[in-house]
């Protein structure tokens, strides 16, 4: 057992960023919501990730050098750049009419959406058992979103695009990151998102007269590097079949925020939704430990 003790720190280290970090992206969502009113969506976007981008390369350039812009796939990483600037737009959009526990639930079902994609597009094969919890997750989804209630609007129907978005930035993700440095994909993420924000910006520069707008903004910079490079380390210093069960735990730090800052309790039946995916998410990640396990199961002999 001296592999399982040397092992079981660098887990412990891994769920500790990744909570952190899960916690950092749940504080720039709620911040998010705070200024989507006062400030047009790709300026706020343009600061969030030029600070990211500036942090980035002033932290990884001394470190790195330019081996950090070496890179077989540039194309993809645009590409992986282009959509998490979109689903950074639609999370900004759905945050103006969402509340923060609600809007964070239904992107939780992303890992169920990117089972779906990979069994549709990639030719995946997928458990019955999974497929339930697909269904399962998105019944939630549904119940939170009510669409034959009175109070059902048509911008609720954007996070759905952000998930779709971000599960194509989650796949794209796997694939590079068998080959790709970490470091380098992190840098260009920020560098995308920036250049392509800082095209707009002149068209969108609005003049803000109060100091907490500015706090805001500085905020959003601050904890999306930070929550994007907390779950760099803690995946890498654990499997993502360990992690993933604790990316839940951004469902209760969303809902903490919405209530400090908004005084927002989910009603009854979003809590049901909630919960459900919860489940299922959780369920989905209990799955894919164990058929991992029996993946690397040596034949009897």
């Amino acid at each position: 057992m001296p592999g399982a003790a040397r092992t079981a720190p660098h887990a412990l280290a891994g769920i500790a960023f990744l909570v952190a970090g899960v916690a950092c992206l749940a504080v720039l969502d709620t911040t998010t919501k705070l200024i989507s009113l006062s400030v047009p969506a790709l300026m706020a976007l343009w600061f969030r990730y030029a600070f990211q981008a500036i942090a980035t390369t002033l932290a990884v350039l001394p470190l790195r050098g330019r081996t950090v812009l070496r890179t077989s796939h540039p194309k993809f990483q645009c590409l992986r750049g282009v959509l998490l600037l979109s689903s950074s737009l639609l999370a900004f959009f759905s945050l103006r009419y969402m509340p923060v526990g609600e809007f964070t639930a239904i992107v939780m079902i992303t890992p169920l959406v990117i089972t779906l994609l990979a069994a549709l597009t990639l030719g995946e094969r997928v458990s019955w058992l999974r497929w339930a919890l697909v269904v399962g997750g998105f019944a939630g989804t549904l119940v939170i979103i009510r669409p034959g209630d009175e109070s059902f609007d048509w911008t609720l129907l954007l996070p759905l695009g952000l998930v779709i978005c971000n599960s194509w930035f989650q796949i794209l993700t796997s694939r590079l990151a068998r080959t790709e440095d970490p470091l380098t994909m992190h840098f260009y993420t920020g560098w995308v998102g920036t250049l392509i924000a800082s095209l707009a910006l002149p068209f969108v520069w609005t003049a803000l007269d109060s100091w907490t707008l500015w706090a805001g903004l500085a905020i959003m910079g601050l904890m999306g590097t930070a929550g994007h490079f907390m779950m760099i380390l803690a995946y890498g210093r654990a499997p993502a079949s360990t992690l993933t069960p604790f990316l839940y735990a951004q469902i209760g730090f969303a809902m903490l925020g919405g209530w400090l800052a908004f005084s927002h309790v989910p009603d009854q039946w979003s809590l049901l939704g909630i919960a459900a995916i919860a489940v299922c998410g959780a369920a989905g990640a209990w799955l894919a430990v164990r058929e991992s396990r029996v993946a690397i199961q040596p034949p009897e002999s």
